[in-house]
């Protein structure tokens, strides 16, 4: 028990600071993953909802274009390597090192296996 009582929160105000960006690790969206999906994947995607704020658009080439706001990007990077190379992360620059990042990771250890 503490001494203090408890501050009461408006819910708007709480949805905006944990709600608004994707995944359970939430918190204040900052930054927007645009990720492209290859023409296979994205009649899958292209109708999941990531994220309630979301965008998206058919690319030229029957690809999937989505938008979506998030703040952490770990749950959103390993969400991410599932697909592997059926989605490129296109921005933010940072979020795209990371996924590739991962990935190498993940070669690595196959690679590492066949000595």
């Amino acid at each position: 028990m503490l001494e203090q009582s408890a501050t009461n929160i408006d819910e708007e105000v709480l949805n905006q600071d944990l709600s608004s960006a994707y995944g359970v690790l939430a918190g204040k969206a900052d930054k927007e993953a645009v990720l492209h999906f290859t023409t296979e994947r994205a009649q899958w995607v292209a109708y999941e909802t990531w994220h309630p704020n979301q965008s998206g658009k058919w690319l030229p080439d029957g690809g999937y274009e989505l938008r979506f706001p998030y703040h952490h990007a770990i749950e959103l990077i390993l969400d991410l390597c599932r697909y592997g190379p059926d989605v490129e992360v296109i921005a933010p620059a940072e979020l795209r090192g990371q996924v590739a990042e991962r990935l190498r990771q993940a070669v690595n250890i196959y690679e590492k296996s066949n000595d």
